[in-house]
């Protein structure tokens, strides 16, 4: 069997930064590693004439399956664009230019919508919510009758059928992927500031952020690779790719912290040169471990506190305070490593006090930051409300949304009199950054 996986459009326009997908590259391994199907990767991101290549595709290897990945529903950022028109566009080519051929599909971006995707496209064959290595390849092998796999979408009549998804997979089996299937080394000058390679060392997230799907897709227990086989996987990109900056893909790269830190202290030990970054949990950084991960090569602290005064912050669910946001920003800023917040403008239970307390609070950051130039931005965004979070039942209760509003497309949580202050926030940080990183001093 020939079988084409896809990562389909996750960004808008060509400038954007490029991330080498490696949920297709990790499925197509295991589908390598268990049987012996022709296999083709394809990633529509990273050609000039996306529709024009995929054509070529489907016409150089007639495939028999298509698994198509969609892992973003819309490019955030507060934009309103929304990438579901193009996966459409997708579908409907590949039914066009390849009739025969069954398509499946998976990715974040189909898991928060499984239902709703089957229904509003017919193309789709299956779909997969939820982590695939363990159903991937008996789903191939019984395509004409699949049995009833965990996370497995199908159609039965009129309806759609569900499987609930486990969550399970250990990631003590988890294997490197066979990245010859994908060479990485074309992503590897695409991006202007963004690491374009990914390496997970677990799944899972045990916080329960109000507006955050990441338990959802992959469940609140933390399933940790070892450190020595993260690291191996470090040392093979290095060695055999050139790769020299890689992103730590975890939702929360720093929990748990002796998981991280073994991690930074073998690759100091195995003397690896390379440069990492991911987003970490602010009240576990120490001036210890933040040392540690200097030394092993963070060359950027992400951080995403995401509430910009206590009111924010007890809404959201974070379990910090204001504090340990000050705190964490004075020792980063002693590091000498570039530091970036994203924080969520207009959350549940503002008021024009706590519009006080974000400018307070931004004030005091730059304050920390100014001396060592360390701040590399804070980046402002809107709440996206998904679904089977705490913040679409906040904007339910207080009338954001209703019952009707469609998910989907771009929604966020902005409602008035504050539905215009991440403007005016952004006036007022960027003027920080700017003066800040020009100020001549003597």
């Amino acid at each position: 069997m020939k079988i084409l996986f896809i990562q389909a459009l996750s960004m808008e326009g060509i400038d954007v930064e490029r991330v080498y997908p490696i949920g297709i590259v990790v499925l197509a391994s295991q589908v390598e590693r268990e049987t012996s199907h022709q296999l083709q990767l394809f990633d529509m991101n990273m050609a000039i004439d996306p529709y024009g290549d995929l054509r070529l595709q489907l016409d150089t290897h007639q495939p028999d399956v298509v698994c198509l990945s969609l892992r973003n529903i819309d490019p955030l950022g507060n934009k309103t664009s929304s990438l579901i028109p193009s996966f459409a566009v997708s579908l409907a080519f590949i039914k066009r230019y390849a009739a025969n051929t069954k398509i499946l599909v998976g990715g974040t971006g189909f898991s928060l919508f499984p239902e709703r995707l089957m229904r509003d496209y017919p193309e789709i064959d299956f779909g997969v919510t939820g982590e695939a290595e363990k159903i991937i390849v008996p789903l191939l092998e019984n395509l004409n009758d699949p049995p009833h796999l965990p996370g497995l979408c199908y159609r039965e009549n009129e309806a759609v059928v569900i499987v609930p998804p486990v969550g399970d997979y250990d990631m003590l089996d988890y294997q490197m992927p066979n990245r010859d299937l994908l060479d990485p080394r074309p992503y590897i000058t695409v991006n202007k500031y963004v690491e374009s390679i990914g390496v997970e060392t677990k799944r899972g997230c045990c916080f329960s952020c109000g507006y955050c799907s990441y338990p959802l897709l992959q469940g609140s227990k933390m399933r940790c690779r070892t450190a020595e086989a993260v690291v191996d996987e470090i040392q093979f990109l290095y060695e055999t790719y050139g790769v020299t900056r890689i992103h730590f893909t975890d939702s929360v790269v720093n929990i748990p912290v002796d998981h991280l830190d073994t991690i930074c202290t073998e690759i100091i030990r195995r003397g690896l040169k390379i440069n990492w970054s991911g987003f970490f949990r602010e009240n576990l950084l120490t001036a210890q471990n933040v040392a540690l991960y200097t030394q092993s090569g963070c060359e950027c602290f992400s951080l995403s506190p995401d509430g910009l005064s206590q009111t924010a912050l007890d809404a959201m669910d974070k379990h910090m305070s204001v504090q340990d946001i000050l705190d964490t920003a004075q020792v980063l800023a002693n590091s000498g490593v570039v530091t970036v917040y994203h924080f969520l403008v207009n959350t549940p239970g503002d008021t024009t006090a706590t519009q006080q307390e974000a400018k307070d609070l931004i004030d005091a950051i730059y304050e920390i930051h100014h001396a060592s130039k360390t701040l590399g931005t804070i980046v402002l965004n809107n709440i996206r409300i998904l679904p089977g979070t705490k913040v679409e039942q906040q904007a339910l209760a207080n009338g954001v949304i209703t019952p009707e509003t469609d998910l989907l497309y771009p929604t966020y949580y902005n409602p008035a009199p504050f539905d215009r202050v991440r403007y005016e926030l952004e006036i007022y940080h960027t003027k920080k950054n700017i003066f800040m990183w020009q100020e001549v001093t003597s």
